[in-house]
């Protein structure tokens, strides 16, 4: 028989289990941080009809997603969870309370070309409040303070989220006359942190969008407003009066800025940033980009924003919203590749290996019972090989505790248990080895999963 050899298509991520325990943590924090908000959870079909997929398709979209035929169906592949969102909020609208809170976190697919740190299989992580007709503006505030707590309990201090409004953006670029390609011009502003300045400016008076130059450098004196949060808002104060549009974001820029200390947000992780757009016309109040002061090149690591009608391809009702999506498998990749993963997390399958020295196993048994009843996880070891054999075990998969049962721990009714770590060994009964494992295990459960 020809063997096949085993391969994992390029784009397509595999952990190794101590890896795949830092991802679950990972997701695990995500969880329980947006459960704090009040987010309930969502799982949507990763197969739809490509009719659905593809209401507000085209373009990229249409060549990079995965698309195929069953019979006579003609299916594809989710390629973000908005789409599938938008779906099911029109679907379920008569079931549903408003605001409908959801989070959440599940693979997408898209056939682009793989390449370092890109994949064409990969978690996205979601939030999003949609609001029936209208939504508050406090909701556009609320955003941020999750991706704040979120990043923190993660591990991470030194990032910064920036903050923009495209009204503002909008309003401004009607003002120099340009509304018809304010569109184009926000998608190459998008791209300044990448390509510099000097490159927007090719761009914008090149034959593609073909502005004045003069329009260009007004452009680039506006989107290079620095300066404290209070500062740049005074700078926008300037263009006031001038255009409706504008004054709207900047009211709702205004109230974003004075809710976030009120949400927990220090001012040092939060930054009005003119040069925020989000390329998508999706989006049209408060946007996000969120990045790790540290390590720029990473590029944003949560971005998002307010969009007016999440529904309008599967429904005629008015379902404004705002939301955040963090692409969770590159997030990981990278921080794995910058050695940002702790490694003081468990990551091995329990807490506990209880290896039976004898072939008399009921104690053994008995005892793995008596800690899984504590709440304490134990594997036991039943293979028949050498002593030596079973620590190497233990060893390579982490496990903080091995518990040794021999003839002279079952005469005494106790066992033997040995932190791996120290390598320090106490002779206790089972109940009294299950509340040392506990003890010892609640001083790790603050650890983090980044390490800065």
């Amino acid at each position: 028989m020809e063997r096949i050899k085993p391969r994992t298509l390029s784009g397509f991520m595999e952990l190794l289990p101590a890896d795949q325990a830092k991802m679950e943590r990972f997701m695990e924090t995500l969880r329980r941080s947006y459960a704090l908000y009040g987010f309930t959870a969502l799982d949507t079909p990763i197969i739809e009809s490509s009719e659905v997929l593809l209401a507000k398709g085209g373009g990229e979209t249409e060549k990079q997603i995965y698309r195929f035929t069953k019979g006579d169906s003609d299916l594809a592949l989710r390629f973000d969870l908005t789409v599938p969102l938008a779906k099911y909020v029109a679907l379920n609208y008569g079931s549903l309370a408003f605001p409908f809170r959801r989070y959440q976190i599940g693979k997408v697919y898209r056939g682009e070309r793989a390449q370092r740190g890109r994949f064409r299989e990969f978690y996205q992580a979601d939030i999003d409040i949609i609001g029936d007709g209208k939504l508050d503006i406090t909701s556009e505030a609320e955003i941020p303070s999750i991706i704040y707590r979120t990043f923190t309990a993660l591990g991470l201090r030194r990032f910064v989220i920036r903050v923009n409004n495209r009204k503002i953006l909008n309003g401004f670029y009607a003002m120099q006359g340009l509304s018809e390609r304010a569109g184009d011009i926000m998608r190459t502003v998008d791209k300044l942190d990448k390509i510099g300045p000097e490159k927007v400016r090719e761009l914008l008076i090149g034959e593609e969008i073909a502005i004045p130059a003069g329009a260009a450098d007004e452009i680039l004196r506006f989107i290079s407003i620095r300066g404290t949060n209070a500062e740049v808002l005074a700078a926008l104060e300037g263009y006031r009066g001038k255009n409706e549009l504008f004054d709207a974001g900047l009211d709702e820029l205004r109230a974003v800025t004075a809710y976030l200390p009120e949400f927990g947000v220090p001012e040092a992780n939060f930054a009005v940033d003119l040069t925020i757009a989000r390329g998508l016309d999706y989006y049209t109040g408060t946007v996000y980009e969120t990045a790790l002061l540290d390590h720029p090149e990473i590029g944003s690591i949560c971005s998002g924003g307010r969009y007016d009608n999440l529904a309008e391809y599967y429904t005629d009702k008015a379902l404004p919203g705002v939301g955040i999506s963090i692409g969770l498998t590159r997030l990981f990749y990278v921080l794995q590749e910058q050695g940002m993963l702790s490694d003081e997390l468990v990551t091995a399958p329990a807490d506990v290996l209880v290896i039976p020295m004898t072939d008399t196993l009921s104690f053994a048994v008995q005892t793995a019972t008596t800690l899984r009843n504590a709440g304490v996880r134990t594997q036991l070891y039943t293979e028949q090989k050498k002593f030596k054999a079973k620590m190497s075990y233990a060893d390579k998969l982490g496990f903080p505790f091995v518990l040794l049962i021999g003839e002279d721990e079952i005469a005494q009714g106790k066992v033997s248990l040995k932190d791996m770590h120290t390598g320090a060994q106490t002779l206790l009964t089972p109940d009294e080895a299950a509340a040392a494992v506990r003890a010892a295990l609640a001083q790790k459960e603050n650890v983090r999963v980044i390490r800065e």
